[in-house]
């Protein structure tokens, strides 16, 4: 097991100078480790984190305060050498609740082209619904600003391949939020798929089943697509962009490829609401070399649970779980293995007749697991910390752009392909 990771994990709860000792231990195991340093994500976090004078501060506005964004603002709060300046929504419950987390001292606005014209705002993190992004993002870079925006990139085809055209051709940085980039074991599981160990990746899967209907309460029947934009196509793309654009991530990231095409069946067959985006989805996107990643999601079962599965020849990588399954696993010290044959043959009786063939059962291996103690969660807290560095430093952050275009481009296709009932083809690069 790889032990180039720092040992100390960093908990939700912990404040603002704990971390700024563990990013300081992370940024020479990252400058050591031919893993993390050769991830160029990871560059930023190569860097020793500031103290706490008011030059070395990076000034942020969070746009879009509800669950996602409070979230992130929680990690930023207590993120070394961030100031969260300002806030913005225009529901202001929202607003209300987030400015009580920040103890009242960011600025607040109910309109974010107020937000971005501040003059002294380093960047903006945007947490809005998805057919937002688009025109928030363009305006932010246009203003001059660094932009962190969450996942999916955005609502359509055309819309990816604006952000990423101006994103790359600025010098400002831009960084989507597909944590698993900076997820321990998603990192080390990387580093397993490039040495070879489970063999050439021959498959993935990915699973996301939940038991809710995304549905949230309304004070007044006008709020009601406002408050539940998931649920509506002119807002969201669905269970593609909300959940298996993170898998999809993973699959192009781990193949170093954008699927070839998509084709794939969805359905509402549960959650009978007026709700627009399918209640589950299934989808197989093929990739070269005859390598095809399976996806599904539900919103009626929760019993699978979510999961991706790195499938080679040699070896399975489960990253949720973040564990390992080798196909022939190393053999058992010989007193186990003694006990083991003598417990066997004990149980043998004389075969008179069988079948020709015997069944491949699931196998029961517990598996080997992988690093967790990066950060102590899934990837938020360090991507908020490499966001915060790259600003600080004036570097973009290289392949982030190309990251957010595949998966977000990847999700748009899933739900092309069960919308037009046939084949959807990649639809080219953003340059």
């Amino acid at each position: 097991m790889n032990k180039q990771f720092p040992d100390e994990p960093i908990t939700a709860a912990s404040d603002s100078d704990r971390r700024r000792r563990f990013l300081a231990r992370l940024a020479v195991s990252i400058a050591g480790s031919s893993l993390l340093s050769g991830l160029p994500w990871m560059a930023p976090l190569r860097a020793q984190p500031v103290g706490g004078a008011p030059s070395d501060r990076v000034r942020l506005g969070m746009i879009g305060t509800g669950s996602r964004g409070k979230l992130l603002l929680q990690h930023l709060l207590t993120t070394p050498g961030v100031e969260v300046a300002a806030l913005c929504d225009d529901y202001p419950p929202h607003l209300t609740a987030a400015m009580a987390l920040a103890g009242g001292k960011p600025k607040a606005f109910a309109d974010y082209r107020k937000l971005l014209d501040m003059p002294d705002l380093d960047g903006v993190l945007i947490a809005t619904p998805l057919h937002e992004h688009a025109a928030m993002c363009l305006n932010a870079m246009a203003a001059d600003k660094h932009v962190f925006c969450e996942k999916s990139l955005a609502l359509t085809t055309d819309e990816c391949k604006a952000i990423a055209r101006a994103a790359s051709s600025g010098t400002r940085v831009f960084q989507v939020g597909h944590q698993r980039l900076f997820s321990a074991s998603f990192l080390h599981a990387h580093e397993i798929v490039r040495s070879g160990r489970i063999g050439p990746i021959t498959q993935i899967r990915a699973s996301w089943h939940r038991n809710n209907d995304w549905r949230r309460q309304v004070p007044s029947p006008e709020l009601e697509r406002k408050l539940n934009w998931r649920l509506y196509r002119a807002s969201s793309a669905g269970l593609m962009a909300e959940l298996a654009s993170h898998h999809l991530q993973i699959a192009n990231w781990y193949l170093d490829a954008a699927p070839l095409s998509c084709i794939g069946y969805g359905s509402i067959n549960h959650w009978k609401d007026q709700r627009e985006v399918h209640d589950n989805v299934n989808v197989l996107f093929r990739y070269r070399d005859g390598v095809t990643f399976i996806y599904d999601s539900l919103t009626s079962n929760r019993h699978h649970g979510m999961e991706i599965q790195i499938l080679g020849s040699r070896g399975t990588i489960e990253g949720e779980s973040g564990k390992m399954y080798m196909e022939q696993p190393p053999p058992a010290p010989g007193i186990k293995t003694v006990v083991d044959r003598i417990e066997r043959a004990s149980m043998e009786t004389i075969p008179i007749g069988g079948p020709s063939w015997k069944a491949d059962s699931k196998s029961d291996a517990l598996g080997q697991a992988l690093r967790r103690d990066l950060g102590g969660d899934d990837g938020t807290l360090l991507s908020m910390a490499a966001f915060a560095n790259a600003i600080r430093l004036n570097q973009q952050i290289p392949q982030m752009i190309d990251h957010a275009y595949r998966s977000g481009i990847a999700a748009l296709m899933g739900q092309a392909a069960m919308d037009q009932g046939g084949e959807i083809a990649w639809p080219g690069d953003y340059k």
